[in-house]
């Protein structure tokens, strides 16, 4: 045994690669009779196990090589939540290329960017789907054929170039398995962010961030996924891998419910009451409408324990009711693309749980503490770090095993990364002393008023405290006198309730400064907001209506 120049001995443990390979392998191996479960555009289901999973995987790892796909190529999807897509999920990056999940909700333009800026050989794509793909193909440079999948929806516009069906594929191919080795530092999966601000980068996640990921979401003190749970992620699987609950299932044997094209109400109602959801996962808007539609009918939801909530804060009344009304937690957590994309979960510490009920919100409203292997900070404006005091702001920096260090293909410096490392994530946010995040507002939605900042993230939880808003939403406009004002967009949940921009005023009055408060001018009443491609506020779309 000797040493090493530095002087530290080398450790003597076995090196086993941590690849997606070995999760596909202990699902089939250990948990064959567990159930995945797609509800597809019909409305019909179809559900097969572990077992039927692992031999469909080995064919289409087959068809790939068949097709020409070879290690380190970029495979693209443009799918629905599916056992297809899940196939995919595994074939792609066991076979050592890469797959390239594609945003099916971004516009003509960006789709074309994305798919040139990643290079992909081969594109999988719901039939119902191909229509938007159809436009673009003369603006396509690297794509030489499309593999269709019969998702049972209305099949849009024929693309006009080789096509090839995907069941026919797989039952003209062997299952006889062949999985290359390789480092778990190859690249397994590619997930562009939404492009607020330039083009769309691209984050390229390796087999080793995938698999540390899935332990980190399996964690007790984190998602908690276990083999006992349903899981049903009302998160799309185009992106940021479906927050790596699709990993994270196979990994510890949960069933797992998945949605088809996206649900709200009664039919996500529907299905979580018929296959027994214990746990399930969604940008705030999926809840806020399910929670509306529960208060009218009735529906068995007793089996569901949990609600995951990322993508923007759920309001306080959101999470005080849940609890109230039918038993279910919901936890918040916080993470980005950049991040695989869980950083934070909000569990509560366990002398936390004997605090009264309004005292708990205070820390259930929070995104909580960072999943182990992950670390933060709070920068100031000249990029010193602050303290964790609850109180003071700043830009939200992360590192850790699962956080992108660089994005794809870019050779230019970004100022997203620090000098020593650290990824700034362009998130304001404070840390109290017992280790709690909480959002206050994105770096670029930050309002600054008379020198001082107001956070929209709050006045758009407050506005929501009301009974008769389903949703608000808050920008700033450039103001003359305040250097910005406040502008809230309210949506009611009855469009013939009467309800005033004065008592959007009084709900505000209660938290705001009279000062931080909009001018009756800039309250608005709207039937509804627009969405980004993952349910998210769209408030560049509300800065523009402003302008017109």
């Amino acid at each position: 045994m000797t040493e090493t120049d530095e002087g530290f001995q080398p450790g003597l443990m076995m090196d086993s690669p941590l690849t997606i390979t070995a999760i596909l392998r202990r699902a089939a191996q250990f948990f064959p009779e567990k159930e995945i479960v797609s509800r597809l555009n019909d409305g019909s289901i179809h559900r097969y196990t572990y077992r039927d999973l692992y031999p469909r995987v080995v064919r289409l790892m087959n068809v790939l090589r068949d097709l020409g796909v070879r290690p380190g190529d970029r495979v693209a999807t443009f799918a629905w939540n599916s056992f297809r897509h899940l196939e995919l999920y595994f074939a792609v990056p066991c076979l050592g290329a890469i797959l390239h999940t594609v945003n099916i909700r971004l516009f003509p333009e960006q789709l074309a960017y994305i798919l040139n800026h990643a290079g992909d050989r081969l594109m999988f794509a719901d039939k119902s789907l191909a229509g938007l793909l159809a436009p673009l193909q003369a603006e396509l440079k690297s794509i030489d054929s499309y593999v269709l999948m019969d998702d049972r929806g209305d099949t849009s516009a024929a693309l006009p170039t080789r096509v090839w069906d995907y069941e026919e594929l797989l039952a003209s191919a062997t299952e006889t398995g062949l999985f290359p080795g390789f480092p778990e530092t190859t690249a397994a999966s590619l997930c562009y962010t939404s492009g607020t601000t330039g083009e769309p980068k691209g984050v390229l996640y390796s087999h080793r961030s995938v698999y540390l990921h899935a332990m980190g979401c399996c964690m007790a003190d984190s998602f908690a996924i276990r083999e006992r749970e349903v899981v049903l992620p009302v998160v799309p699987m185009f992106h940021a891998n479906a927050w790596g609950l699709p990993f994270a299932c196979a990994m510890t044997g949960a069933n797992q419910v998945l949605t088809g094209s996206h649900l709200l109400g009664k039919p996500l109602a529907d299905l979580i009451e018929q296959e027994r959801v214990t746990w399930a996962a969604g940008v705030p808007t999926v809840w806020n409408l399910l929670y509306q539609h529960l208060k009218l009918h009735s529906h068995d939801l007793s089996h569901l324990k949990v609600i995951v909530v990322g993508g923007a804060a759920a309001p306080r009344f959101l999470i005080e009711n849940y609890a109230r009304d039918f038993g279910i937690t919901m936890l918040h957590a916080w993470g980005m693309t950049e991040t695989s994309p869980v950083g934070s979960v909000c569990r509560l510490k366990a002398e936390m749980e004997s605090r009264p009920e309004q005292r708990r919100l205070e820390v259930q409203v929070k995104q909580g503490i960072p999943v182990a292997n992950v670390e933060m900070r709070l920068l100031g404006e000249e990029g010193e770090e602050l303290p964790w005091n609850g109180k003071q702001a700043g830009e939200l920096a992360v590192r850790g095993p699962w956080v992108s260090r660089s994005y794809y293909n870019n050779s230019e410096p970004n100022a997203a990364f620090t000098e020593d490392g650290w990824f700034r994530t362009g998130d304001i946010a404070t840390i109290d002393a017992s280790g709690y995040m909480e959002i206050t507002d994105r770096k670029k939605d930050v309002i600054k008023s008379r020198g001082e900042w107001i956070s929209s993230v709050e006045m758009e939880n407050a506005t929501m405290m009301h009974p008769t808003v389903l949703e608000a939403a808050v920008v700033g406009r450039p103001d003359d006198l305040r250097g910005e004002s406040p502008v809230v967009f309210v949506v009611l949940r009855q469009p013939e309730q009467a309800f005033r921009k004065q008592d959007v005023l009084d709900v505000l009055k209660l938290r705001f400064a009279r000062w931080q408060l909009p001018r009756m001018a800039d309250i608005h009443f709207v039937a509804s907001l627009p969405k980004t491609g993952v349910g998210k506020l769209d408030k560049k779309a509300l800065r523009r209506k402003l302008t017109e």
